[in-house]
């Protein structure tokens, strides 16, 4: 999840579109109370933060985020107008993790929030992944289903590495597209379909951990 404080309702709305169309769920609030309330029910990966905003201004929200031990983790990426070099220095020094520049592209803002989580997020290919009668070691790169090692492609390893770190969850053809081809790939959702397929074969049995969402996409959980 990503929040995007900006007071411009259309900068705002083309910003959590941008976000949506490339995979994230991303929701935008107008000023810092509406932050402060939604973080009481949901932390987010990541923070886009205008400094210019009505009543408490970006520098004042940063450092209220930073001096909270349940905020003080969450990646903030600040934005302000060209030339507001002083603003710039300060949100860095008071611990933002990068600076977009106005105005800035949709595809600037997704490749920096990219980049963040990247050097961010925790490292999670150390840990041998579980489901059932499915294990995958992301780190050697290996997958046993009911105990025989499966050959997988560099896709189709990434797709199942994805639904073993969130099993349960389910995923749009779009945002598998995004996750796993990136943003730049210009092929239809109908590739999502057909390595869905193949991986499901390779696996076997396991293979029907990954279920059909119809007229959604794909999630994987343990058979009952």
């Amino acid at each position: 999840m990503i929040y995007c404080v900006e007071d411009d309702d259309s900068i705002r709305e083309l910003m959590v579109y941008a976000l949506r169309a490339s995979g994230f769920e991303a929701l935008g609030f107008c000023d810092g109370q509406a932050l402060f309330q939604a973080l009481e029910e949901e932390k987010p990966q990541l923070i886009t933060l205008d400094i210019m905003l009505p009543g408490m201004d970006g520098i004042e929200i940063l450092k209220k985020l930073r001096g909270n031990a349940a905020t003080e983790k969450i990646p903030v990426i600040m934005a302000s107008a060209k030339g507001a070099e002083y603003d710039k220095v300060l949100g860095l020094d008071l611990g933002a993790d990068d600076y977009l520049v106005k105005p800035f592209s949709m595809m600037e803002m997704v490749s920096r929030i990219r980049a963040v989580l990247r050097r961010t997020e925790p490292e999670q290919n150390s840990a041998t992944l579980r489901l059932g009668k499915l294990q995958m070691d992301p780190d050697a790169r290996t997958v046993f289903a009911d105990g025989a090692r499966v050959e997988l492609t560099y896709k189709e390893f990434e797709l199942l590495h994805l639904f073993l770190q969130h099993p349960g969850r389910v995923y749009s053809r779009d945002q598998l597209l995004a996750k796993i081809w990136g943003t730049d790939y210009l092929g239809e959702t109908r590739t999502v379909d057909v390595h869905i397929g193949t991986l499901r074969t390779k696996l076997g049995a396991c293979g029907d951990y990954i279920r059909t969402v119809r007229g959604v996409g794909y999630r994987m959980e343990e058979l009952k």
